[in-house]
């Protein structure tokens, strides 16, 4: 018994000798930190909470840096700093710098054994290795990344029956935005410790006896526990067992290129929660309520603080606007007081922190600033833990709104622009936008950048510095008889972004009118799929209102021209002879399926003066109808020189019929405000056994008082059937392979872009040809690669794909139905380059400068106009034929007579393909004149990967 009695002792003084030295890790997260924006050198720190009444140090963990290098073994580290968040509670920072090899998304982790122990929802934590990681990307086209950065410490107190809160007061210090979501603590890469549970579940309340269905702190439900995705507060209402309970979770950063968030990296916290069983009720705070200022707003306000039990009370803020030490230093940072943050008394007045902040035009930011307050109340030992509660305040900077001079217009049609210098020197864009005609508004608070509504169109982004624009409407001149209005809106720079309010509008009188000034393109039959050419249009125009440029008693004669399409630029002239009227009805015409586009000469007999005397191209309305379950949505568009959103005359008017009907047949069913955005409408409770016809109305103004308004314009009939499943007929593409026999012989060896042009055929089916409304395009970089969309709304028949690196290219096409279903694939087309690779089977050495070197021929001996070389007169044609095309990569290697390898050769880097060999051996010894065998491993860009190495065999002589 004595002996059983000795070793049961030693074991137990064993256990206990391992819990209390293995007890370590309780929190912590990763940043990293890119050195600069040129270098790919990166700080990365790790930030642990540790347990302090272990004898095991921070250290010996392994920091994997993501990128298949070797990890760092961290060394020891003796140094704890001790935190005032409780007793065995102390932080260990330890940095690093780390050097990647190029662009790509790399996760850092760090692991190290172990977690303190104790932790009541997970298994075993003392035996649990503690684990973290970070994501950060490296993309020179979404620029600089920086990991998040938080600022409030992972480990907070709780009390059982309480709600529990906590704010990470997280910030990017590149001004991306954030988002937050709950993760699951792990043990190593991508595997969770053992049996975690989130602390709100029932376990942890049947274990000391409560009530599960009524064990939140209001009594009235079940305990949940939650993360607000765009402030972070988490909330445990309300923790039940007391102990030590460990969460993560992830703070990711978003940015917004091209108008699409990006997620580009993310920080995962490890964080513990120490519960205890007290008798303590939490204070509260107030907050003012979320803020929007003009950059050069002085902020000032008061956060009070108050406690159920009059308990005194600290609070604290957390930001990155109160912070003038962060890497890199936040420019002019708010301040509060009292700092540092004291306890005060919450009786008989609340307890107050007073806010300060300065704003300058470096603040502006597209995303709110968040300022996280945090009080803590201070209790009584027979109470228990303290009690907190986090509130967040949200504050956005915006740019002031751009200020005009007063504009003018100079000679033909050029409306000249000026503003005042903007305010804000550190924005870098600012935008032109034009409309014609006026609309009048005034931007609410906050609300920046141009709303779609106003119908404004941008025309030119230029330099911040810049303070002048000529508008001449791409070099057409603005189009006569129109009001132009425009405003100006200032952009600051990415990743943080913004934009200022919109300015107020500037419009220059009406543009004088010595041309026609078009006003209708009205469709007034619409042709038919069995008539194809049965449809009809009227244009109409106002006389030039400005006759100088006319010899006086002229009486002018008028042309009509037409082109396909809502932007068509082939114009052809569509009568005999010329108009003496203001008007013209177009026929025979396919207005089912195509749009037109109009423009009208002013003549003097039948000449044309200039082209000052041709009105502005106006096109048809086109409408668009897609199938949707019990209802279509209608989508029309005009590509007009006059207004269709006009705040005067702002309803389109929408027509309905049964299949079949004609343009008088079809009866008005609704109108839309045309100013609240997109020319859209969607008609609903339809029976999908039936189709339906429609046409649109719109009405359209110039702004001018000497013009009669509105102008009104039908689209064309458009039918369909709701819930249209059945897709479009298969396309066929009408392409002739081109033979590498007839490479043309003119083109530069080593040309830098390229361009495919596909073309189909409409189906020859009338049904077919009716349902198809546009046309994607498909592409695969070679043979037996999957296909993915590469354009869409393709309306021709014919796509050129341009600036590509060469020809090599699959293509597919589908058809797409008005209810946006795609027909199968047409069959496949692949482009191909034809690649060619020569090498000389001799060269000299010798230092004369003529054919000093073993290459592969190309075009670059070329030294002047003339084709001249180093070696003389240089045939052209020759020369591009034997040039080398296309290729990716050459293994090159050297053997002499005997079989021994002498010289080898790999391109890539800064080696080029075309060898370049100067005759010396690896070892950089000149070989013998000789012959010597060589063999080139070519890759070349091709389509069909079984033919892209080729092994070229030969030999050389070299002569001295």
């Amino acid at each position: 018994m004595r002996i059983r009695f000795i070793i049961l002792s030693a074991i137990l003084i064993f256990l206990n000798w391992h819990d209390a030295s293995a007890t370590h890790l309780r929190a912590g997260e990763i940043t990293i930190t890119r050195q600069s924006c040129t270098s790919l050198t990166f700080n990365i720190t790790i930030t642990v909470f540790t347990n302090t009444g272990s004898a095991i140090k921070f250290g010996d963990g392994l920091l994997d840096f993501g990128d298949g290098s070797k990890p760092l073994r961290t060394p020891t580290i003796d140094n704890i700093n001790r935190s005032d968040l409780g007793p065995n509670i102390g932080t260990v920072t330890y940095s690093t710098t780390h050097t990647y090899g190029g662009a790509g998304r790399y996760v850092v982790s760090y692991g190290e054994p172990n977690r303190n122990a104790g932790i009541l929802n997970m298994f075993n934590s003392v035996d649990t290795p503690f684990y973290m990681e970070s994501s950060v990307s490296i993309d020179p086209f979404v620029g600089c990344d920086n990991s998040p950065r938080l600022l409030v410490p992972p480990i907070d107190k709780a009390c059982t029956g309480a709600a529990f809160y906590h704010n990470p007061g997280a910030y990017d210090p590149d001004g991306d935005s954030l988002s937050y979501e709950f993760t699951v603590p792990k043990r190593d890469k991508g595997i969770p410790v053992n049996n975690y549970r989130d602390p709100n579940v029932k376990e942890f309340y049947d274990r000391v006896g409560l009530n599960y269905g009524t064990a939140n702190e209001g009594k009235n439900g079940s305990p949940t526990f939650t993360i607000n995705p765009i402030t972070g507060t988490i909330i445990w209402d309300a923790p039940g067992a007391p102990g030590e309970y460990n969460i993560a979770f992830v703070v990711k950063e978003w940015r917004k290129i091209a108008g699409t968030w990006i997620n580009l990296g993310y920080v995962v916290r490890d964080m513990q929660i120490i519960v205890d069983d007290c008798n303590n009720k939490r204070p509260e705070l107030q907050v003012p309520a979320d803020l929007c200022v003009e950059a050069g707003t002085k902020i000032t306000a008061d956060i009070f603080g108050t406690d159920p039990e009059h308990d005194n009370v600290k609070i604290e803020a957390f930001s990155q606007i109160l912070n003038a030490n962060l890497n890199p230093p936040f420019p002019n940072p708010a301040t509060y007081t009292p700092f540092p943050a004291k306890y005060q008394k919450s009786f008989p007045s609340p307890a107050k922190l007073s806010f300060v902040w300065q704003t300058t035009c470096l603040h502006v930011k597209e995303q709110p600033y968040q300022v996280v307050f945090k009080i803590t109340d201070t209790v009584a030992v027979n109470r228990g833990a303290k009690l907190v509660q986090f509130k967040t305040w949200n504050i956005r900077v915006v740019g002031p709104a751009p200020k005009w001079k007063p504009a003018a217009v100079v000679p033909y049609r050029t409306g000249k622009l000026e503003w005042e210098p903007y305010v804000c020197d550190n924005a870098v864009v600012m935008q032109v936008w034009r409309r014609v005609d006026s609309y009048p508004f005034i931007p609410p608070v906050c609300v920046t950048g141009m709303p779609d509504f106003l119908g404004f169109t941008k025309i030119a982004e230029l330099p911040i510095t810049q303070s002048k624009y000529s508008d001449t409407n791409g070099g057409k001149g603005l189009n006569p008889g129109a009001k132009y209005c425009y405003r100006l809106v200032a952009v600051f720079p990415s990743p943080g972004g913004g934009s200022s309010y919109v300015s107020a509008e500037m419009c220059l009188d009406p543009i004088p009118a010595t041309a026609p000034v078009i006003t209708h393109v009205t469709v007034d039959k619409t042709s038919s799929t069995t008539s194809p050419t049965s449809g009809k249009i009227t244009v109409k125009w106002r006389a030039p209102l400005d006759r100088t440029v006319f010899p006086d008693t002229t009486i002018l004669r008028y042309r009509v021209k037409r082109a396909e399409g809502l932007a068509g630029t082939a114009f052809v002239t569509t009568h005999a002879g010329v108009l003496t009227n203001t008007f013209y009805q177009d026929s025979d015409i396919n207005t089912e399926e195509i749009a037109y586009t109009y423009k009208v000469e002013a003549l003097v007999g039948s000449t044309q003066l200039n082209d000052t005397t041709t009105s502005a191209a106006a096109s048809s309305v086109r409408l668009e109808v897609k199938s949707q379950f019990k209802q279509l949505q209608l989508n029309w568009s005009a590509n007009v020189p006059w207004s269709n959103q006009s705040p005067k005359f702002p309803y389109h008017i929408i027509y309905r019929g049964p299949a079949g009907a004609t343009e008088s047949q079809l009866v008005k069913i609704d109108s839309i405000k045309a100013t609240a955005g997109k020319f859209t409408y969607v008609d609903t409770g339809l029976d999908n056994t039936q189709t339906y016809c429609y046409r649109v109305l719109t009405k359209g103004v110039y702004g001018n008082p000497k013009i009669k308004e509105p102008f009104l314009n039908y689209s064309q009939i458009n039918c369909a059937q709701p819930n249209d499943d059945t897709p479009p007929c298969k396309p066929e593409l009408k392409i002739t392979a081109t033979s590498c026999d007839q490479y043309p012989q003119n083109t530069p060896c080593a040309p830098t872009t390229f361009s495919n042009t596909l073309t189909w055929a409409r189906p020859l089916d009338a049904a077919c040809r009716q349902d198809v409304k546009s046309y994607n395009i498909y592409i695969a970089a070679q043979v037996g690669d999957e296909y993915s969309l590469h354009a869409s709304n393709v309306v021709d028949t014919f796509y050129v794909d341009t600036q590509l690196p060469s020809y090599a290219r699959c293509y597919k096409i589908k058809a797409v139905d008005r209810a946006g279903l795609e027909s199968e694939f047409s069959d496949s087309f692949c482009f191909d380059n034809c690649p060619h690779y020569e090498l000389p089977n001799v060269f000299t050495p010798n230092g004369d400068n003529c054919n000093e070197k073993f290459s592969a021929f190309s075009d670059r001996d070329v030294i002047d106009e003339n084709g001249n070389g180093p070696c003389g007169t240089i045939d052209p044609i020759v020369q591009r034929t034997q040039c080398a095309r296309f290729v990716e990569s050459v293994y090159f290697t050297v053997n002499n007579r005997w079989g021994k390898a002498v010289y080898e050769y790999q391109s890539g880097g800064e080696k080029n393909i075309y060898i370049d060999w100067d005759g010396k051996d690896n070892n950089g010894k000149e070989l013998s004149a000789g012959v010597y065998y060589y063999n080139a491993q070519v890759t070349f860009t091709v389509v069909d990967p079984k033919q892209r190495v080729k092994d070229i065999r030969g030999w050389v002589q070299i002569i001295r």
